[in-house]
């Protein structure tokens, strides 16, 4: 099985499953408020489908991709926002129909991508598993605003740990984008997985540690529960600093929950 297949897999399933929430609301249901200040649930799935769109446009069309990053710079703040905006008033049928489509052709492009092959993106090029696990966690973030605004409390399950892998593993990003510099020593993070082992990673003797509820900690590098919240606890000076700017998502700052 190629790298990028079994993140794909939970990517097509974490899609599925917030499918299931929105394929029986009716138009009054996708103009319901989601927790994400002015954003419906047809927000939370347009940007969904734009961002699949993007994803897809990098893996088949670098040319045409790299003429939306060059439109991208004129608003480089707001320009996904206005794209979501644009596509959130397409008819729900039409704009669950298209999301359908392009994810289900995204995830099929990603399976395709040859081994050690960068994908050009809006940072750093990544690799075909590294984007299906930014689009994992996406998916996952914005199926909780969704579930949020439904008032369905949504099951954690072990497509959890690539998520939270991306959390650690973003660590650096996050003191950077504050304007603070990365600790130089690595953390131990232990979680908790939703059936009852432990998720690791770092030296078990290091200094800074952080341990607590995965899903709980999910929830904190996506910034969709307040920290005092959760249940993930710092040892470690810099550790309770990387608690309190975590994220797992690219460009600035979040403002949380």
């Amino acid at each position: 099985m190629a790298a990028a297949d079994t993140i794909v897999d939970d990517l097509r399933d974490e899609s599925d499953a917030l499918d299931a929430l929105v394929a029986p609301l009716d138009p009054a249901g996708w103009a319901q408020p989601t927790p994400a200040p002015g954003w419906t649930i047809a927000h939370q799935i347009a940007h969904l489908l734009w961002t699949d769109r993007a994803s897809l446009m990098s893996i088949t069309d670098e040319a045409a991709f790299g003429e939306l990053v060059a439109a991208a710079q004129n608003d480089p703040l707001g320009f996904v926002d206005k794209a979501a905006e644009e596509l959130a008033l397409t008819p729900p049928e039409q704009l669950l129909a298209q999301w359908r489509d392009t994810r289900s052709r995204l995830h099929a492009a990603l399976r395709g991508v040859a081994e050690g092959r960068k994908l050009v993106w809006f940072g750093p090029p990544m690799s075909a598993p590294s984007m299906a696990t930014a689009r994992l966690m996406e998916t996952w973030a914005h199926g909780l605003d969704v579930a949020d605004a439904l008032g369905v409390e949504a099951t954690p399950t072990a497509r959890l740990k690539s998520i939270a892998h991306l959390g650690v593993r973003t660590r650096d990003f996050a003191f950077a984008v504050h304007g603070l510099t990365p600790p130089a020593e690595p953390f131990r993070v232990e979680l908790a997985a939703p059936d009852g082992s432990r998720w690791t990673w770092g030296p078990e003797d290091a200094g800074q540690r952080v341990t607590g509820s995965a899903v709980d900690f999910c929830y904190l590098v996506t910034q969709r529960r307040p920290r005092s919240e959760l249940d993930v606890v710092a040892e470690g000076a810099d550790a309770a600093t990387w608690l309190g700017i975590a994220q797992a998502f690219a460009g600035p700052p979040g403002e949380g929950r």
